[in-house]
């Protein structure tokens, strides 16, 4: 193979390239080595110097590196031990690059570039890269380069290395063989190129030496490398149908936000003027799936999400999330599924999944064990890790499985994902927006019940979301006339377009169809909205005026203090406030937080508090019905009938307290007896009394 490789022209040629344009770099290299063993170079840099030697990269890819490794081992550099470097090369030409369902057979054995993300990895493996065999009859030594993955022996004991020329059995010397760091991992399609629900197609990549362990699921990359098959085999048969796969040679990690969106000069210009418009944020709203009616609040927080706040890492290593994580809860037929359907399909980067999610990895990461790692544990990404810098939706959030429950605290707090599982730990990133729909355990949502109480996920996951919109179906005679008129008229004008585009001979005309849609045609283009938001998140990094921060402060401050003997607000709450503003100054481009930000942030939180964080009996806010499930008033009952029962349960001979007693004791204390009667059942339920014999009450003592 070797022999078959080397060109001493081409060498000759690479050693001129490396001393006239890289000499420094390789200096560089050397005073890091081991630490660093690979010279990256850019493809533009070659071509400027040398456009033979670039083109001949691309097409003959294992001879051009080949010879250009051979090439650096000659290059003079001040070290104290002989270095071997690995050369590299980043940004290749457009014209090689590809994405993953476009690779044919005539791409195979060409210097190629392949973007998406990755979805699985395998542990780091030795790999046997010189074995050294020793002759059972004559003891010699055979060295073997291996340039495939099955395991070459040498044929006979060769005399050109001091063997006896035999035909033998050899025994392999672990010991004086040479061996590689390797791993596979396997690359997937953005999800956002898939805009026609596509399955993503996938492709297996091997990475070696210095390239292994740096990257985990869910990072985007661009791997350049060259593409080749491998042999299926069915048993001991060997098949004709091959495998498509990669060996890397460099990999270029995405770290700016949005690089899939391509921005224009002229889509700048557009942006720039649209970010002017006093209408903008109307727009905006009117742009969020035009075919559902109403929900004006609900769409004006999905514009904020979309944009979101500002991501801060601190001195002390926290990190602060900007994302907003926004959740519905509603009556069946409230288009929450397909307000996410659509959020999904608009956001530059998103990932759709259902709660009851049917891959092995959910939401998530799992350990897996399959034929991708040889029978070995590999780590594979969920939703949430997929989802990076982008928004996750996710629907029927309550009907998720208990392992992810439970990884969804540090989820959407920290946004990183800790797995250890398998004797694999990993810390995953998921720094992504939720956007999730949960629906009543009891068919339809009751304004008077815990939210808790309504959907199964526990309180303390409930109230990580920043924004929570509870979506009711009442009846209102003008409400569903408007409603029923919008779903007609949108249905009027599918069928319009469609008798138009189908039927050869239709009645309708262009004008007509033209005055049925301008109801369901969003404002601004969803292509152009999510260039709007990418360019936004790329490039505006606001920070808040001194107006702006008094405003949420006084806020923040005066609603605690006007309740007392309730916990209205917490710290939670003014992050949430924060992020709202950051993004609401986002979307006007400003690189200022104003006090009309500030003011949009408070109106939306204070939608979302009047459905869901109001406590009924008292008509004031409490933010403990969303955060424990038990309002501030109802602890207090259930505290003065704990007290009553303990009482009257000293008080008693057979230390039980009777029902008629407990209520007939509260009542004096001040307390309704159906209220009474109800947190009894409460109680009784939670496990902090029960019920020796009926109507008898006793304290569970831990």
């Amino acid at each position: 193979m070797v022999r078959l490789l080397k060109d001493e022209s081409l060498v000759s040629q690479w050693e001129k390239f490396f001393e006239e344009h890289c000499k420094s770099d390789i200096e560089t290299v050397a005073l890091e080595y081991p630490e660093k063993r690979s010279l990256f170079v850019d493809y533009w840099d070659i071509d400027k110097a040398d456009p033979k030697l670039a083109e001949l990269l691309l097409s003959q890819p294992f001879k051009a590196l080949f010879n250009g490794e051979e090439a650096l081992k000659k290059i003079d550099v001040a070290s104290e031990n002989k270095i071997q470097l690995h050369f590299r090369i980043t940004n290749l030409p457009d014209t090689n690059k590809i994405i993953i369902r476009k690779i044919r057979a005539n791409h195979l054995g060409k210097f190629m570039a392949i973007d998406g993300l990755i979805k699985k990895r395998t542990e780091v493996r030795p790999k046997l890269q010189v074995g050294a065999f020793q002759c059972s009859k004559c003891g010699a030594v055979i060295r073997i380069e291996q340039d495939e993955d099955i395991l070459k022996e040498p044929s006979e004991c060769y005399e050109d290395q001091g063997g006896c020329g035999r035909v033998s059995s050899f025994k392999l010397l672990t010991n004086l063989s040479q061996f590689i760091d390797s791993q596979k991992i396997e690359v997937q399609e953005n999800p956002e190129g898939l805009r026609g629900g596509a399955q993503p197609e996938r492709i297996s990549v091997f990475l070696e030496d210095d390239l292994v362990g740096e990257i985990a699921p869910g990072d985007r990359v661009v791997v350049n490398g060259v593409l080749h098959s491998m042999q299926r085999r069915r048993g001991t048969f060997r098949l004709t149908s091959f495998d498509k796969t990669m060996d890397a040679n460099s990999i270029e990690s995405q770290e700016l936000a949005f690089e899939e969106i391509d921005v224009t000069p002229e889509d700048e210009k557009e942006i720039l003027k649209i970010s002017k418009d006093p209408r903008l944020y109307e727009k905006m709203t009117e742009s969020i799936a035009p075919t559902i009616y109403g929900l004006n609040v609900e769409k004006a927080a999905l514009v904020l999400q979309l944009f979101g706040g500002l991501a801060k890492e601190m001195p002390d290593g926290t990190r602060i999330r900007g994302d907003i994580h926004t959740l519905f809860v509603g009556d069946p037929g409230t288009a929450k599924s397909q307000m996410l359907y659509y959020m999904s399909k608009l956001a530059p980067r998103s990932v759709y999944a259902s709660g009851k999610a049917s891959t092995a990895a959910g939401l998530t990461a799992a350990a897996v064990r399959d034929e991708f790692g040889e029978g070995q544990w590999t780590l594979e990404a969920g939703a949430l890790v997929l989802a990076d810098m982008g928004v996750a939706c996710i629907d029927e959030i309550d009907k998720m499985e208990e392992t992810d429950r439970s990884a969804m605290h540090q989820a959407m707090e920290q946004q990183e994902i800790s797995v250890a599982k398998a004797g694999i730990n990993a810390t995953l990133k998921s720094r992504c927006a939720i956007l999730a729909a949960a629906n009543p355990k009891l068919g339809r949502f009751d304004e008077f019940l815990p939210m808790h109480e309504q959907i199964n996920m526990p309180p303390a996951l409930i109230s990580r979301f920043d924004l929570i919109f509870s979506i009711l179906d009442k009846p209102n005679r003008t409400t569903d006339t408007d409603l029923a008129t919008h779903i007609l008229r949108a249905h009027k004008a599918g069928e319009i377009t469609e008798n138009i585009a189908r039927s050869k001979k239709s009645k309708h005309t262009k004008k007509e169809q033209e005055s049925f849609m301008k109801d369901i045609i969003p404002t601004i283009a969803p292509d152009f909205f999510r260039k709007y938001v990418a360019y936004a998140k790329r490039n505006i990094f606001p920070v808040m005026t001194d107006e702006a921060l008094d405003m949420l402060r006084r806020y923040y401050v005066d609603f605690r203090a006007s309740s007392e003997d309730s916990v209205t607000f917490t710290p939670r709450q003014l992050e949430a406030f924060v992020r709202l503003s950051e993004a609401s100054a986002r979307i006007r481009l400003s690189q200022e937080v104003t006090v009309e930000d500030a003011k949009r942030a408070i109106h939306i939180i204070d939608q979302y508090l009047r459905r869901v964080g109001l406590d009924r009996e008292t008509g004031k806010f409490d933010i403990d019905i969303i955060a424990t499930g038990i309002s501030h008033s109802q602890h207090d009952r259930m505290r003065t009938i704990m007290d009553i029962i303990k009482r009257l349960s000293d008080e008693a001979k057979d230390g039980n307290a009777l029902r008629g007693d407990i209520i007939r004791e509260s009542e004096i204390e001040g307390l309704e007896s159906g209220k009474v009667e109800e947190a009894l059942d409460r109680l009784k339920r939670q496990g902090q009394i029960y019920e020796p014999a009926h109507g008898k009450y006793k304290i569970t003592e831990y």
